[in-house]
Parts: structure tokens; sequence; C-alpha cells
């Protein structure tokens, strides 16, 4: 039985129970996932003076074939795009500025020197998003920007944030859809601190400072990160959860929730519905913490299962915009892109083909024996079939195939670098 023939069985299945199976695979199209680029070179960036990777983040592995110019860059993600179902975005830090050899400092950054990124994202059809870059820089090596008692160092980090901002309307402009821009700082102290509120002073302070320079949102969106802790930074970050939420709501910004910055125990799946009802809308960066925040490959596991439910069922698929934040230079980087990109949008399409509305309506009538019955046989429902199904109409390869084109793009391309 092939592709199609499986498609139709499945779909029937779907069907059954009122689910609407072209029109999941027309939504699924226009979801875009913002691909994070720092998986194809390890986090370096192309800066001049290139400094030696910090602020809490660590990439483990050695795998052939790490992209060491925008060029290479850019060519591996287009190959993991064209194995990846649907058009996207791209994830830009600030350490991805070409500057044609020239040492620019990191707060005079311009939109000059993401011009090559632009082009590349109009001739490929791509929206791009971007990120300040407060880390791997001798005005971060004490583990502190934003919230750093030197005010030279603050404002050093301020103006840097403006630039981004600046750039990234730039992107906005020119690709006629809105760059997210998120701040992550890496500030912390790696055991207990004395005092925990003035370093959180110094934070809303430069906050408030860079989102004093009005920018339209019709080109920029502004997010802000959170996190629990990192490398160094053990006992305390600034930027928390709490903090960033209430910043957010009170300033109209978006919060940004990493998959990997919470505790073991928490899970960004159960936030969503809640926050949700207090902001108009919300940013993830989905990554695979394993015991802390290491940023392993997304894989089809059940929490982004559930964080796919829940963008779903709760109507918000346009309220919450999807980025992926994972590097493993362990194995092939290409692979690894596609891997957690198409893990993702399996995740959407799942949640797509379930019988929301029904499921909600049992649970309203407290028919929870029915209402969890539905939700298990659901589980081995054919979604795979309706997964290959879609990847073959959107001209990518379907099961385990896409493999095969790695291996040729690892042979005649990353091997040789």
């Amino acid at each position: 039985m092939n592709i199609k023939e499986q498609y139709e069985m499945a779909k029937e299945a779907y069907e059954r129970w009122g689910v609407d199976v072209e029109g999941v695979l027309d939504k699924l199209q226009k979801i875009p996932i913002s691909i994070h680029c720092w998986q194809g070179d390890d986090v370096s960036g192309f800066e001049v003076n290139k400094q030696e990777l910090s602020g809490g983040i660590d990439v483990t592995g050695n795998y052939p074939g790490k992209a060491k110019t925008p060029e290479q860059l850019r060519g591996d993600l287009e190959k993991a795009l064209s194995l990846i179902p649907g058009k996207h975005r791209v994830n830009l830090h600030m350490i991805y500025a070409e500057t044609n050899g020239e040492v620019v400092e990191r707060d005079q950054l311009e939109p000059k020197h993401f011009e090559n990124w632009v082009n590349w994202a109009k001739e490929n059809g791509l929206g791009l998003d971007f990120n300040p870059t407060l880390f791997s820089h001798p005005k971060a090596a004490d583990g502190l920007t934003l919230a750093h008692p030197d005010k030279e160092i603050r404002d050093y980090w301020i103006r840097h944030c403006i630039a981004s901002r600046k750039i990234a309307e730039y992107f906005g402009k020119e690709l006629g859809t809105p760059a997210l821009t998120n701040i992550w700082i890496p500030d912390g102290f790696k055991d207990i601190p004395s005092d925990r509120l003035t370093p959180r002073q110094r934070l809303k302070e430069s906050l408030d400072e860079i989102f004093a320079v009005e920018i339209d949102e019709k080109y920029n969106v502004d997010a802000v990160e959170s996190k629990l802790f990192g490398i160094g930074s053990e006992a305390y970050v600034v930027g928390s959860h709490e903090f960033y939420l209430g910043y957010a709501l009170k300033n109209n910004k978006l919060c940004l929730l990493d998959t990997g910055h919470y505790h073991p125990t928490e899970v960004v799946s159960n936030k969503i519905s809640a926050m949700l009802l207090y902001s108009d809308q919300l940013a993830l960066h989905v990554s695979r913490p394993v015991r802390w925040d290491s940023d392993h490959v997304v894989i089809f596991d059940d929490e982004l299962k559930e964080i796919g439910l829940e963008i779903v069922r709760n109507g918000a698929l346009d309220k919450v915009r999807i980025g992926l934040d994972f590097f493993d230079a362990s194995i092939n980087r290409v692979a690894a892109w596609t891997i957690g990109t198409r893990n993702m949008i399996k995740a959407l399409l799942y949640a797509l083909l379930q019988p929301n509305e029904h499921l909600k309506q049992l649970q309203e009538e407290g028919n929870f024996t029915a209402r969890l019955a539905l939700m298990e046989e659901f589980k081995t429902y054919p979604f795979g079939a309706i997964w290959d199904y879609y990847c073959e109409k959107m001209g990518v390869p379907a099961k385990e195939t896409w493999l095969e084109d790695i291996k040729h793009y690892e042979n005649e391309v990353l091997l040789k670098r």
C-alpha cells in the first residue's frame, strides 16, 4: 500500500470523529517555525574578534562539517529547509553580523551588516527573527550585563540591545513580516547572593531604557526570556520567570518561555493557557532539557505533544510564536535541525488531528471516563500516515528517506570543509 492509499484510510478514521483532515493540512502549512541559526556552527558566530563561548552556555561534540562562514551556514540552512515541510523563519543572533573583516563593536552594528541575510531570506521566502548577544564577550566576563553595577558596562549592553531592535526593524520592513527580538541575558551569581533586589532593579531600569526607543510593532515585536539557572549562575539568575512575566505584562512585551529554562519538574505546556488569559501573545523556544538546560535536539515526546495540544486546542496558533533553541555538535548538525523542526511540526499536526471540541465537551459534562478513554485511543490512531502524506504533498522526503539526502550532503559538502 502506497503513501496515498495509507493516507486515505487514515483520513477516513479521523473524519469519523469530525476532523477535517484536508483543512488540518492547509492550516499546518501556514504555521511558521523560527529555526535557530546557531545549531549550524555551535553558537560561534562570525565576529572578527571572536571570543570563547560563555554565559552559562556549552556545546559538546566535534562532529565534522561545522559551518565556518556565513555562506556555509546559509547553505546548511537551505539543505535543512529542503527536508522540512512548510515555509518557516530563521532566527539570528547579533554575532552573525558580516563586517567584511572589520572589527565592529556590538553596540555599533547596523542593518548594513545583515544585508546578506536579508537578501538570502528574500530569495528563499523566509522571515527573520533576532537576538542581541549578551554573552561570549569581555564585557560579560563576570556574568553580569544589563544588571551590572558598573554603569559603563550596563550602558554598553543597553546600546547593544537598542541596536538589535533597529536591525530587527530593518528585517521587518524589508521582509514584510515583523521580526521577534528576544532579549536573554546570562546575569546571575554562582553562589548565594546577599542582595537579590538591587540587580533586578538595575535590570528593570536597563530594559526601560532599551524600550524607550519606540519601534513600530508592524516591523518588530519585543520579547524577554527568563531562566532558572546556568553554568556559573547556579544560585541566582536576575532575569527569573517571575521578573520577566511581571515586566512583560506591565510593559506590553511578549514573555518568551524556553522549555529548558525551568525546574526539571516544571513543564511549559502547563503555563501556556494561564498566560494567554493575560497576554495577547507569547513566544516559545522549544528545546529538550535533560536534567537541566542542556538544549538537546527536540524529539517527539510527551511534552512536545502537550505543547502542540495546548496551542491548538486553545485556538492560539496566531498567538504563540514558536521558535526552536537547541545545539548538538555530537551529531550531524543539518540532521539535528531537520529532526527537531520536523518533530515540532509533527506535534502541531498531532494536535490538529485530535477531536478537541468533543474532548472539551466531555470534560464540561463531567464524563471523565470517555475523555480518558478517547485521549488514550487517539494516541494510536494512524497519525503517521497523515504525516507521510503531508511531507509528500509539500515536496519533502517522507519517513526516514531524508537521511539519504543528509548522508549525500555530508559526503559532498560537510566532509570537504
